[in-house]
């Protein structure tokens, strides 16, 4: 599974769009988190929230795939689509790190 995922659901002629990412947190301890921003699809998101943090990549991995699995059934579908508020799953994660990321020169 990818670490980036965009998933769509139509319903009444709106596009609902999630981004979700697997990220390292900071401090290289080796935990990972979940990234999700949602909103309405051509617009800035609605929401950014996350999940974890997760002991190892392969955790976080498996955790999105039974969030993906879910929200197929309710409707959603994988894209093939770049990432468009890629922007806001970093504030989001430079939040949950504390200003603690280190910048790599």
């Amino acid at each position: 599974m990818s670490r980036n995922l965009c998933l769509t659901r139509q319903c009444l002629g709106l596009v609902t769009r999630i981004e979700c990412s697997i990220r390292p947190l900071a401090g290289d301890n080796g935990m990972w988190t979940l990234l999700f921003a949602a909103g309405m699809s051509g617009e800035q998101p609605s929401t950014v929230k996350s999940q974890g943090p997760f002991p190892g990549p392969f955790v976080a991995e498996r955790m999105l795939g039974s969030i993906v699995d879910s929200l197929t059934l309710h409707g959603y579908e994988q894209m093939d689509e770049p990432q468009i508020w890629c922007l806001h799953l970093q504030a989001h994660l430079r939040q949950l790190n504390g200003g603690q990321e280190q910048l790599a020169l």
